[in-house]
């Protein structure tokens, strides 16, 4: 092994080099741009998968900007989830995923009613701000008419 590569090459570790056709930025601003760029990344690779933002074949100007608010406002959403319950995305879906609605009928009515929510479930609705949802989502009762 050549140890004078070796030292030659350790003394440029922690360092790298970026180039930029903007010749007026600071140096500073163009080294903070490149090294926020896995925050881009995440950002871009988030919205693929995260918020699952399939290509949309949209035409009109309106239509094409319109998508791509809902796509970032549904992005700070999950942001703003993440922060506020020190959990991923991921974990809260699969807290709030089991949480269903069965629809029982009788032949006097029907009942919409909520699965009861676990203590995890309940603490990540409170962390949230979000109201839990009621037990009984809807009662429908069949009046017989009289002849």
């Amino acid at each position: 092994m050549d140890e004078g590569k070796v030292r030659r090459e350790a003394s440029l570790d922690g360092k790298f080099l970026i180039s930029s056709s903007d010749d007026v930025l600071p140096a500073e601003d163009v080294v903070y741009g490149y090294k926020q760029l896995w925050q881009v990344e995440r950002v871009h690779r988030d919205l693929k998968h995260t918020v699952d933002d399939r290509p949309m074949y949209h035409r009109l100007d309106d239509r094409i900007r319109s998508h791509v608010l809902l796509c970032w406002l549904a992005l700070l959403m999950i942001r703003v989830a993440e922060n506020e319950t020190g959990q991923t995305w991921r974990q809260m879906w699969d807290l709030v995923a089991p949480i269903d609605v069965g629809r029982h009928v009788t032949a006097h009515g029907e009942v919409w009613q909520v699965r009861p929510l676990t203590e995890e479930q309940k603490a990540l609705l409170r962390a949230l701000q979000v109201e839990r949802p009621p037990h009984y989502r809807k009662i429908v009762t069949h009046t017989r008419k009289t002849a």
